[in-house]
């Protein structure tokens, strides 16, 4: 019988090494850590396994090890790549694929923006070229509360940012606009159960939008995004459709941004 090739081998001990590093990046508490024991039995493997395993690990410091427990915990390596990571990551970049994919589904255009309270900045925009054109300008500001994009962001963040939206005031600009701030509350309510907001004839008298928060790699909505369209061709009924689109996009681009939502 042929002796196993040394690359099959090599490749085997790679993928079970990072099986060891991700169960410990998942089931380590904060400053408590995995002992040896609970890691073997966790991954099926025996003790010597897991310490021959770890050892590369170790020395690369992706893991470490307690010096009096002997537990098991992420080393200042694995915060390293994760800076590393999150340097290279342009939010653009990383929603331009999912931007392109929602406007080819939608028919419609797609906006890309970030939270600056009491507004969001419309940092990128896909238009769908075959209907009428959005009057939106990358660079453009609109206050949060009369946006799907901004309720959006705001339904999940603290009560103190809701506070500050009503206390810097909320004018009409058009007659379906949200002033009321008990109104406020409970549409944000309704849009952290549902997952996607909408902008109903809020901000423009005759344009539709539903969208859905961007979570970063901390978990925090700082950005959304959005479908836009005349309200002849975003009725209210296709509001129930358009809307788990755009979420799910929405959650593609988080995952992607870190996010473990």
């Amino acid at each position: 019988m042929s002796e196993p090739a040394p690359e099959r081998n090599q490749s085997a001990s790679l993928r079970r090494a990072l099986s060891v590093l991700a169960h410990v990046r998942d089931h380590a508490g904060a400053g408590h850590g995995l002992s040896l024991t609970r890691l073997a039995e966790a991954l099926g493997l025996s003790k010597s396994t897991v310490l021959r395993l770890a050892t590369p690990l170790i020395e690369a410091r992706l893991l470490e090890r307690d010096r009096r427990s002997g537990a098991y915990r992420l080393g200042s390596g694995a915060l390293h790549l994760g800076q590393a990571y999150l340097s290279t990551l342009d939010l653009r970049t990383v929603a331009a694929e999912e931007s392109h994919r929602l406007m080819a589904e939608a028919r419609e255009t797609v906006h890309l923006v970030v939270y600056d309270p009491p507004d969001v900045v419309y940092i990128d925009k896909v238009e769908n070229e075959t209907n009428v054109r959005m009057a939106s300008r990358i660079g453009s500001r609109n206050p949060v509360y009369r946006t799907a994009v901004g309720k959006a962001i705001l339904a999940w963040q603290p009560e103190e940012a809701v506070e500050e939206i009503v206390a810097a005031g909320m004018p009409h600009v058009t007659r379906y606009t949200i002033t009321d701030a008990a109104r406020l509350r409970a549409e944000l309510g309704r849009i952290r159960q549902r997952g996607y907001s909408v902008d109903d004839r809020e901000n423009e008298p005759e344009v539709r939008c539903v969208a859905a928060p961007i979570f970063n790699h901390n978990d925090v909505a700082t950005s959304a995004i959005s479908i836009s369209g005349l309200t002849s061709r975003i009725t209210a009924a296709r509001v129930r459709d358009l809307g788990p689109l755009v979420a799910e996009a929405a959650l593609r681009i988080s995952r992607k941004l870190g996010s473990t939502r």
